[in-house]
């Protein structure tokens, strides 16, 4: 059952929609990483399912990004494999160009910043384009462009404008677009619409949820936002120093936490009667 919220002006969807039974599309086991003596990433395994969304959440330093950019390839492990469908990313004996596009393919990331993966110097139509002739070439893109473009709810307009000339919120549209246009199997989204207004982080995440429903693709969501945990994601993991300290169903998380840095997280959400000094001799504590 779906229930609705209504941040600022806009509606937000809420719930979940994994398929039951559906065929895992990512699989990571006995991740690890280490930057000189910090242990970035220690031990962490997990699963996302065809259609389905899992959260990461934790504090700036728990290691979620960290894991993140090892998962869309951007960052090397020292242990443990990412599988999608079964092929460990990690196995690179094939050197081929179409095989490391292939590769590429499997996971896309849209970051907090569109910029990183919008050229500031080309439009939006141009980016697509280049993105879809490196990995589909001999074809003519034209229709597909416009077929992206609607997905994200983005017109003709922007189409011809450059990154600067468009509103953030259609900036990240356009990432998204980018992101989906060699249809990967799952989208990694590092803090997705940290640095949208409330209202527009509710279209975003609206356009995401209707995404996830119409193409079955599976999504890592890495927030430190509980209530964008709460409305997008089937299942979470609660991060810290690098590990996993609880995890489970969104809901049942998030309704009766058990490890006490995931009871600090929610008790750190402003709210009547909200005592930041409590919150602070709690998490010295911890």
């Amino acid at each position: 059952m779906r229930r609705t919220v209504r941040p600022a002006n806009a509606a937000l969807r809420c719930g979940t929609s994994s398929p039951s039974g559906s065929a895992t599309v990512l699989e990571v086991t006995g991740l690890r990483r280490c930057f000189g003596n910090v242990q970035a990433v220690d031990d962490v395994s997990f699963i996302v399912r065809q259609g389905g969304s899992l959260g990461i959440v934790g504090e700036s330093g728990s290691g979620k990004t960290t894991t993140a950019r090892i998962v869309a390839g951007l960052e090397r492990s020292d242990a443990g494999h990412v599988l999608v469908h079964g092929r460990d990313r990690a196995d690179r004996r094939e050197r081929r160009r179409d095989a490391r596009l292939a590769r590429a393919r499997e996971v896309q990331m849209v970051f907090q910043d569109p910029f990183l993966s919008l050229d500031p110097r080309i439009t939006v139509g141009k980016v697509l384009r280049e993105t879809l002739r490196l990995h589909f070439p001999g074809t003519d893109h034209t229709s597909r462009i416009a077929e992206l473009l609607a997905q994200v709810g983005l017109g003709t307009r922007e189409e011809s404008a450059l990154p600067r000339q468009l509103s953030g919120g259609q900036r990240q549209r356009a990432a998204i677009a980018r992101a989906l246009a060699v249809e990967p199997a799952a989208l990694v989204l590092d803090e997705a619409v940290a640095a949208l207004d409330v209202s527009v982080q509710a279209q975003i995440l609206n356009l995401l949820a209707d995404i996830r429903e119409r193409t079955g693709i599976a999504y890592l969501f890495i927030t430190h936002d509980l209530g964008v945990v709460r409305c997008v994601t089937d299942d979470v993991l609660v991060m810290r120093h690098g590990r996993i300290v609880e995890s489970g169903r969104t809901e049942q998380v998030l309704a009766d936490p058990r490890h006490p840095y995931t009871r600090l997280l929610m008790d750190s959400v402003p709210r009547p009667g909200w005592d930041p000094r409590r919150i602070s001799a709690a998490r010295r504590a911890l």
